[in-house]
């Protein structure tokens, strides 16, 4: 079962798409104050056409399509109002230099940029919810901890979920009895929407599991769901209270193909980046010497895949290069003026595309801290070390997710928060994945956030 239907951003792109088609036919009626002439709309619609798959590139950067923007949608019209103005920016672009359309549409882009927006804020607020909108059905949760009352709070306080919590078993607290009892009037009630969610690992569960699996032999209607995966859904992150050595080893593998395929577009990218790279390095490098004289490029000792230690480059960005040894858990060092600048941007990170080609890093992955920190973290952390068995990125699933990480400093509580994102990517890496995490790293850079 998922909190929000895997069909939703497919509904939601055809209903884009729809809705871009129907602002250009109405753009076209406000433009000439008549309907439209089947030559005229084709001729429009040809090279729009084009463009609407530019427009909904846009949108998946801008993050239009994720489940946080479905669910909270409190930004949606200042999100939408961005994209399309970019849209809009890009077709400009398009037929000034490919006018071979034979159409200068300055006002009809003007008259669009109103009107799509106002259609697609419309279509997204107001027709889709209706669409997919849900009656919440009522569940029952058994479990108890940290984990599993952050759980309660965010499904029960947010409308935007399918279901509601109703009842709560505190394995803790209750008795065996009480639990089974408020178990078999959940699932013998014929209620084909019934939820049960569980943590399996309880050990009241023991006992209740058999009475459920019964039940599923007298054709009940329900939905059996663990704790632990309904947790991975809503909060993009796997509960570190579950982890187990099993749970770990189960999910190292990967198939050969995802690994060969993953290597071959980071050697590409790698090769990109580095053009890049000799284009800002000259730039960069007069910037630096000229604010304080020092050097330019850097390099930082890293924990790298299965432990290896590996040195990290970079511009230099602070007074001077610590690696990672710190005094009362914070760098002693401060950010230069250039440094502000090119952190702003992640230019400094561009000398890691030799990292990137030396294989020392992939694109995507958990990023690479530093030996010193990681020793003391995996001293107080379990399962720390569990990050260091796939390849440590330039960006990453914990890097998009996680908003407080200690940047140059030491922070064990923030880092496990950290560690549960990479340990969600760990599990769920997959191509999909990590075309999601790169999209939307350009839209961290081009939106200049970080540093």
């Amino acid at each position: 079962m998922s909190i929000l239907p895997k069909r939703d951003p497919f509904v939601l792109l055809l209903g884009d798409v729809i809705t871009f088609a129907v602002a250009l036919w109405l753009t076209l009626i406000f433009r000439n104050l008549e309907m439209p002439s089947w030559d005229l709309l084709f001729q429009h619609l040809v090279p729009f056409a084009i463009l609407f798959l530019v427009w909904v590139f846009v949108f998946l950067l801008a993050g239009l399509y994720d489940r946080s923007m479905r669910l909270m949608r409190g930004h949606l019209p200042e999100t939408i109002l961005y994209s399309q103005t970019v849209n809009i920016a890009l077709a400009a672009l398009f037929f000034f230099f490919i006018p071979e359309f034979g159409i200068t549409p300055k006002v009809v882009l003007a008259i669009y940029l109103v009107v799509s927006s106002v259609l697609i804020f419309g279509w997204r607020v107001y027709v889709f919810p209706s669409i997919i909108s849900h009656t919440r059905q009522s569940a029952i949760l058994i479990g108890s901890g940290a984990d599993v009352d952050e759980l309660l709070r965010e499904v029960n306080s947010n409308p935007h979920y399918p279901f509601v919590f109703s009842q709560v078993i505190d394995t803790n607290d209750a008795s065996l009895s009480e639990a089974v009892q408020k178990l078999c009037r959940v699932i013998a009630d014929k209620n084909p929407d019934s939820i049960i969610v569980a943590d399996t690992a309880a050990p009241m569960m023991n006992a209740v599991l058999p009475i459920v699996y019964d039940v599923a032999f007298n054709a009940q209607h329900f939905v059996f769901l663990d704790v632990n995966d309904l947790y991975q859904e809503v909060f993009e992150r796997v509960p570190l209270s579950s982890m187990k050595y099993g749970w770990i080893l189960s999910n190292i593998g990967r198939s050969l193909t995802y690994d060969v395929a993953k290597r071959v577009v980071d050697i590409v990218l790698g090769i990109f980046g580095c053009l890049f790279l000799a284009v800002l390095y000259p730039i960069v490098a007069l910037a630096i010497k000229m604010e304080d004289g020092g050097e330019v490029l850097i390099s930082h000792e890293r924990i790298g895949r299965y432990g290896k230690v590996f040195r990290m480059f970079k511009f230099r960005s602070m007074s001077g290069n610590d690696n990672g040894v710190y005094k009362n858990g914070k760098s002693q060092l401060v950010v230069t003026s250039v440094g502000k600048f090119i952190r702003k941007f992640h230019i400094d990170e561009f000398p890691q595309f030799i990292n990137l080609l030396r294989g020392d890093l992939s694109f995507v992955g958990p990023r690479p801290e530093f030996p010193t920190l990681a020793a003391q973290y995996a001293a107080l952390i379990p399962f720390y070390n569990a990050r260091h068995l796939i390849p440590p990125g330039l960006t990453g699933w914990a890097r998009l997710r996680h908003v407080k990480d200690p940047h140059h400093g030491t922070d064990v509580e923030e880092t496990k928060n950290k560690l549960a994102y990479d340990l969600y990517y760990l599990k769920h890496r997959s191509f999909v994945l990590d075309i999601h995490i790169i999209f939307q790293t350009v839209k961290f850079i081009i939106g200049a956030r970080g540093a």
